[in-house]
């Protein structure tokens, strides 16, 4: 299967769980790559949010410490770092000076600057960065399809939290486009 397909199939089975809730820009409504994405997750799953990356975090933080495993979506690395400060001080720490242990998988995506370039303010990695920075956050690196199901299914089942990097380079829906 491809990229795009075996994204669509490991949200679906992300959507199976019952703990499983969906926010972020692009989980209702159309408009960023990772859109068509969540073809077949049920509607009543997914909360489109608002351009506001660092409370759409601390929701998902809350939401986490309810029982809920949040798949926490943020089509480019940019729009995630505006949600820094909630996860390097609250999900990465949270759990080091308390007995809270918040569980929520990242979903983020590193643009192509084909065949469209996204600009400088939307064309960024910062994985390493965040390597350094998180101390009980688990980086997974999706740099084939082969590794998608797996990661996510992964992130699941680990008590940790998870930033699962996507390469929308490789995203390419049925009909062959991006």
């Amino acid at each position: 299967m491809s990229y795009h397909d075996e994204l669509i199939l490991a949200m679906n089975l992300l959507a199976d769980d019952d703990r499983t809730i969906f926010l972020g820009q692009g989980v209702g409504c159309d408009g960023t790559s990772m859109a068509p994405t969540f073809k077949g997750v049920p509607a009543e799953k997914r909360i489109e949010m608002p351009v506001a990356e660092d409370m759409q975090m601390g929701m998902a933080i809350g939401m986490s410490l309810q029982g809920f495993v949040p798949i926490c979506v943020f089509p480019r690395w940019n729009f995630l770092l505006c949600a820094a400060n909630q996860i390097v001080n609250h999900l990465d720490r949270l759990s080091l000076y308390s007995d809270y242990q918040p569980k929520v998988i990242i979903r983020v995506a590193t643009p192509s600057r084909h065949p469209f370039n996204p600009g400088p303010q939307h064309d960024d990695d910062f994985t390493s960065a965040f390597r350094q920075m998180l101390r009980t956050v688990d980086i997974i690196n999706l740099h084939s399809e082969s590794l998608i199901v797996p990661a996510y299914l992964g992130a699941l089942k680990s008590p940790r939290s998870s930033i699962i990097v996507e390469y929308t380079g490789y995203y390419k829906d049925e009909r062959g486009k991006q």
